[in-house]
């Protein structure tokens, strides 16, 4: 519980209406999770580089201690899967980043159990965790941004995908909901949608979607991955990051409830 106690002592720098000109979120404290790689380090590394000051979550802990002292923001070492720690939390941050996530490719009838409850619990639960526990000081300083990595499983299915599809749905709605609540308060909620995305999440998936559809490891990036696509290339980090920052700041005040999709024409079919 030190590690999150720890939260509040960090001082971000007062905002600047010069400042806020080429740093437009200078003097506003951010929360990333899953941030000690992939989409979370990206996202964490631009928020710092527009004035941020940026907290890193991620349970690898010295993924998140090099990250946090290359940007100057802060660590917090934590596995969201252990969720009663978490209750009872009290966040003071201006923007929450939920991008923790975990990945098992299986069919419906072979899913372990125990894999589908973790998938919910870091998927959904967790960012509505986290949520609860920012809420409150959003509300009292009449300003919040929650963005929700979401995916294009969000909005649409693929088979062998049951656990994570039904939790990207659940934090849509969730997000749509704290919306809804937080809108009177200055607050909104959106989530952030894109296909697959250059990370270790999605490259050590290659393997078993080559083994469920029958096919090559070489094969799946074209014909499984990349299929229903306009753009056939992954998504970078940084392209996310871009659009995650944007929803974070003043310019995006009256998004909200949105769901941004980034997955080059897939859902334009």
């Amino acid at each position: 519980m030190a590690q999150i106690t720890q939260l509040d002592d960090g001082v971000a720098p007062a905002r600047d209406a010069g400042a806020t000109l080429t740093r437009p979120l200078t003097g506003r404290r951010a929360l990333v999770t899953g941030a000690a790689s992939g989409i979370g380090a990206a996202t964490a590394r631009l928020l710092a580089a527009q004035g941020a000051y940026v907290i890193v979550a991620d349970r690898d802990g010295d993924g998140a201690a090099a990250l946090a002292q290359e940007i100057g923001g802060e660590p917090w070492t934590v596995d969201l899967l252990q969720t009663g720690g978490l209750e009872d939390l009290t966040l003071d941050v201006d923007i929450l980043v939920n991008n923790a996530g975990i990945q098992t490719v299986s069919p419906i009838h072979e899913f372990d159990p125990a894999d589908f409850r973790r998938i919910h619990t870091l998927m959904l639960e967790a960012p509505f965790l986290l949520i609860r526990a920012v809420l409150p000081g959003m509300y009292s300083r009449g300003f919040g941004r929650v963005i929700n990595l979401s995916s294009i499983h969000g909005l649409r299915a693929s088979p062998f995908k049951s656990a994570y599809v039904s939790a990207k749905h659940g934090l849509e709605g969730l997000s749509k909901v704290t919306a809804l609540e937080g809108g009177p308060h200055g607050v909104t909620s959106n989530c952030v949608n894109p296909g697959y995305v250059r990370t270790p999440l999605v490259e050590n998936q290659i393997a078993d979607q080559a083994r469920l559809h029958g096919i090559s490891e070489d094969d799946v990036l074209s014909t499984i991955m990349l299929t229903e696509s306009a753009i056939k290339r992954m998504v970078e980090p940084a392209e996310v990051a871009g659009l995650v920052c944007w929803l974070a700041s003043d310019t995006a005040g009256m998004v909200t409830g949105s769901s941004y999709v980034m997955d080059g024409g897939w859902s334009a079919r």
